[in-house]
């Protein structure tokens, strides 16, 4: 379904950061009471007020109205593990003992491409009905595993993120690679699926503690060969971890410090978690222009701390959100929202409901460099939007038909939606989810 048609009814859009303050920046969103979006083969050919587009529509053109609902960007998520679906909510151990007691067992059935065929459509099917239209994706080890992410994503002509998990040692034989054989593993992935439709690829060694030296220096080489690519990897989530990669790396001064001397801090670098980061830490993040994934119920899931926001925002540190699935607690992006107000309450630093829409579309877009395709509903844009539902449970309903501003309806949304909420979902122009009529 990418015939041309137009999206009719509320809408909102960020244009730019809509700042810390309980009212958004002037001029930083965009938003229409009765608004239209004309979907024109996977693109936004116009977007405005309906009344005065209408005269300029084609005739006869299809117009689907979402009087009472509320359209937006689809939700960014910079940071999940398809591969974890199906041990999320696994008894909470720390880090190191639920990556050894799950984790990995788990991560070794994706050695067989019928398994991994299953679990990458089941996770999009998920993707699709929490309202997320686009995530950087970590793999396994196993090329297949990547080979069957991009195979569906591609079929549902999604933006995706992804790569082969890099991990030559501390882990078991059936999930480790070598240091060049992985590396070559990557390099035939790039070749077949980086830049193809609206796919990219990600270099992912896992954590610095699952990477030999000369794996580390191997990535940070083909890196550099190839600026266009991502990379994705842990930082600083638990303190034990930090001691490991301590006793591991003795030559680095500090975590982070093991990644730069690789090669692997830049502009499109994303470091899930980086909770127990020092001062000075932060700024190099920031000067070398990669960002965090805040991954809240993660975070408060595995007891791994709590991420302060304002810390990365004094930094000039740019943060993303994330669910962190499996370690995390839920794939919809409103459940994030939700975890991650609740974190910033116990550090004293609130998330208005501006400043969390923002970062789960065009933030997300910006930090991972995607924002000249997706994350605002603009002229030129990839058509993918999320229709929100502010009735769709009895609770929320109440809650909403008291809301007087646009601030108060969000923030209700945040605390209070959840998968249900998610009415339709449209990527790349098509209908991709509606939620069934019978909830």
């Amino acid at each position: 379904m990418t015939d041309p048609r137009v999206l009719r009814g509320p809408l909102l859009s960020f244009l730019e950061d809509p700042g810390d303050q309980d009212q958004p920046a002037p001029g930083s969103l965009l938003y229409l009471e009765d608004g239209a979006i004309w979907l024109d083969h996977g693109h936004i050919r116009a977007i405005g007020d309906y009344t005065q587009m209408a005269p300029n529509l084609p005739s006869g053109i299809e117009t689907v109205d979402y009087t009472g609902k509320l359209m937006m960007p689809g939700f960014i998520d910079s940071h999940v593990h398809y591969v974890q679906l199906d041990i999320m909510a696994s008894y909470g151990r720390q880090l190191l003992d639920w990556l050894n007691d799950y984790t990995f067992p788990e991560e070794c059935r994706f050695a067989e491409r019928e398994h991994a065929e299953q679990v990458a459509e089941i996770f999009l099917d998920e993707l699709m009905r929490v309202g997320t239209t686009t995530a950087q994706v970590f793999c396994t080890s196993h090329p297949v595993s990547v080979e069957s992410f991009f195979v569906a994503a591609h079929r549902r002509g999604l933006r995706m993120l992804a790569g082969k998990v890099l991990m030559d040692r501390n882990a078991p034989e059936a999930l480790t690679d070598t240091a060049l054989g992985g590396i070559r593993d990557s390099e035939a992935l790039i070749a077949d699926w980086h830049g193809k439709d609206r796919l990219g690829y990600s270099l992912t060694p896992r954590f610095a503690p699952t990477s030999t030296r000369q794996q580390l220096d191997a990535a940070g080489s083909l890196l550099r060969s190839a600026p266009d690519l991502h990379l994705q990897t842990h930082l600083s989530e638990n303190r034990g971890e930090i001691e490991w990669v301590a006793e591991l790396f003795p030559e680095a001064h500090d975590y982070l410090n093991v990644y730069e001397r690789f090669g692997l801090v830049g502009p499109r670098s994303t470091f899930a978690h980086s909770i127990h980061l020092t001062p000075e830490a932060r700024t190099r993040l920031a000067e070398a222009g990669a960002n965090a994934a805040f991954c809240p119920t993660s975070n408060l899931f595995l007891g791994s701390g709590l991420f302060d926001r304002l810390a990365c925002n004094n930094a000039g540190l740019t943060f993303s959100l994330a669910s962190d699935i499996g370690g995390g607690t839920d794939l919809c992006g409103l459940g994030t929202l939700k975890a991650a107000y609740q974190v910033g309450q116990l550090l004293g630093q609130p998330l208005t409901a501006w400043q969390g829409f923002y970062h789960l579309t065009l933030g997300n877009a910006r930090a991972l460099h995607l924002d000249a395709h997706i994350g605002c509903l603009r002229e030129g844009a990839e058509a993918d939007i999320v229709v929100l539902d502010p009735e769709a449970t009895p609770l929320l309903a109440r809650r909403t038909a008291r809301t007087k501003t646009l601030g108060e309806l969000l923030f209700a949304l945040m605390m209070l939606g959840d998968d249900r909420t998610i009415f339709e979902t449209w990527a790349g122009g098509k209908r991709q989810h509606r939620r069934d009529a019978s909830l």
